[in-house]
């Protein structure tokens, strides 16, 4: 995923403390030690942290946001019906997520492991020496 938006590193003091602010909603929901564990890393790289809105700003406004660092990854986003029948996004269904970008917050790369131990090249599938 890409960065985009506004850098920390940009930002006034006041803003940068809002930016965590964010962030702390987030981590905040871990057990105190690994929430205070997780703010202290997102604050150890918040000059690479970024910044981006999309949408409006009005209290009924749907809108997305992103918080993204070498060691958190936050988004917020009003979505469109699913079960609704509402073809815009709208503020009665929303997906968050919180990640550790390239983590392996998913588990083990399981085809990557392979293909470091395999050659595919024209077809077969020979062992790495």
């Amino acid at each position: 995923v890409p960065y985009q938006g506004l850098v920390a590193s940009d930002l006034s003091d006041a803003q940068r403390r809002l930016l965590l602010d964010v962030a702390r909603a987030y981590t905040g929901w871990n057990a105190d030690d690994h929430a205070a564990a997780s703010t202290r890393e997102i604050e150890s790289h918040l000059d690479e942290t970024w910044f981006s809105w999309y949408g409006g700003y009005g209290e009924t406004d749907a809108f997305y946001y992103r918080v993204h660092s070498p060691v958190t990854l936050i988004e917020f986003d009003h979505h469109d019906g699913v079960v609704f029948d509402n073809t815009d996004p709208s503020r009665h269904h929303i997906h968050m997520l919180v990640r550790t970008p390239n983590g392996g917050d998913y588990g083990r790369d399981l085809l990557a492991e392979h293909h470091q131990r395999f050659d595919h090249t024209g077809g077969k599938h020979v062992a790495r020496s």
